[in-house]
């Protein structure tokens, strides 16, 4: 039996090496944020041409590389499942594909729709044991651990954080060994309006919550707003830096939570490194795979489980299309309708969906009659719960069509509710 330092030895590589890893028609899988291995892919672009048909598949690429944007067709193809700043624009210009999906099935998506050739992530140093830590990152790729050929890109900076995100080098064909910093969310201030929006929430959250909460100024706020609740706990697909300064408060516990209570879970983390340092070596933090955390089915076993997210525009029906902006794809469902349906399992369980009752310039309420056409719905009426805008909450579950109608226009933007009820009686929807 080799030890783990004699393998080490042996599967290290230069980066050049893994060219002889893909074959033409090959699948290759890559993790979202931190995972994306900067120094294998710049390998992959730079040899593109020896190639035919070869599919890298990936939700939420960091960086606009030219194969994103169709600059080897026919050799290389990126094959979303969310669309980030770096491949929308390619996908509305037809350069790359994107798969609808819901984020808890996308492992599964993975292994019945490709041959899963080869998987590329990111890991943190091997440690004496003979495992390297997926850090940032377990998502969709941690399910493919002893499931598929794993190359890693080991960086030096990456965090090294447990879980079911280790991988074992008996369990690895290759690695490059790297040194670069993480990629960094800045958190920004939230709003007045996100503020407001964020306040009515916070009023609604119970003591012993465990919550879900996603990034930007609504998320942010909110988690200003709960410094006087006790004993919450973290159940969540994305980690941010806002949970560091709830737990450092003492306000995060996780001691009521029914699945791995005491612990943060979480299948990836976006921040910056005040974040990646709290997680590092941290044993309160446990990184699972997407497969587990985002399952409705084990989000439903935590008692008052609290999720929220954010939507673009919503209808009289209580229909939320938050991956399109006015009928044009933006991003993809993520795990807003995983969460939604968990936090409807959960015994006294919550679903937010938060959004600015205006458009930026004020012109244009989110709150509509229909939705804009060829918006897709992420959120269903059968799932909405609570909706809420910078003029209140309204709760929309057990609610009937009519009384949809009339709630959510209780919380649009004054300078629009005439012209809403207006509506609303043309659609029949108001007396």
């Amino acid at each position: 039996m080799k030890k783990p330092a004699q393998m080490y030895q042996e599967k290290k590589m230069n980066p050049e090496d893994i060219l002889t890893l893909i074959k033409d028609g090959d699948d290759i899988i890559i993790p979202l944020a931190n995972g994306e291995p900067e120094v294998l892919l710049d390998t992959i672009e730079a040899h593109a041409t020896r190639w035919k048909n070869v599919k890298i598949h990936q939700m939420h690429p960091r960086k606009a590389r030219p194969y994103i944007h169709g600059a080897f067709p026919g050799h290389l193809r990126h094959v979303a499942y969310f669309l980030s700043g770096a491949s929308r624009k390619a996908f509305l210009e037809g350069k790359c594909d994107l798969v609808p999906n819901n984020f808890h099935e996308v492992p599964r998506i993975l292994r019945e729709r490709t041959s899963h050739n080869l998987v590329m992530a990111v890991s943190s140093p091997m440690d004496e044991h003979g495992y390297f830590s997926l850090g940032t990152n377990a998502d969709y790729t941690a399910s493919f651990i002893g499931k598929a050929p794993f190359v890693l890109e080991v960086n030096r900076q990456m965090p090294r954080t447990f879980g079911n995100n280790q991988i074992h080098i008996s369990q690895v064909e290759g690695f490059i060994e790297v040194d670069y910093p993480n990629f960094e969310v800045e958190t920004h201030p939230p709003g007045d309006i996100d503020r407001n929006i964020a306040s009515y929430v916070a009023e609604l959250i119970p003591d012993g919550s465990t919550l879900q909460v996603g990034i930007g100024g609504v998320p942010n706020a909110i988690i200003s707003f709960l410094n006087d609740k006790k004993h919450l706990g973290i159940h969540t697909e994305l980690l941010t830096d806002g949970i560091v300064d709830l737990v450092e408060s003492g306000v995060i516990d996780g001691l009521m939570k029914k699945t791995n209570p005491g612990k943060i879970v979480g299948t990836f983390a976006m921040g910056t490194k005040k974040l990646y340092d709290f997680i590092d070596q941290n044993p309160g933090v446990m990184m699972m795979p997407v497969d587990h955390v985002n399952d409705p089915r084990v989000i439903g076993q935590e008692e008052k489980m609290i999720s929220i997210n954010s939507t673009t525009e919503i209808d009289f029906y209580g229909q939320c299309a938050s991956e399109t902006i006015q009928g044009r794809y933006y991003s993809s469902s993520g795990g807003q309708a995983d969460f939604a349906r968990g936090a409807a399992f959960s015994p006294y369980g919550r679903g937010f969906i938060c959004l600015h009752s205006t458009t930026r310039d004020g012109s244009i309420s989110r709150i509509k009659p229909q939705l804009s056409p060829g918006s897709a719905v992420t959120t269903s009426k059968n799932d909405v719960h609570y909706v809420v805008t910078e003029y209140g909450a309204v709760n929309l579950k057990g609610k009937s069509i009519y009384e949809r109608a009339r709630l959510l226009i209780s919380i649009a933007h004054p300078n629009f509710r005439d012209e809403l009820t207006f509506k609303a009686k043309q659609l029949g929807l108001l007396i």
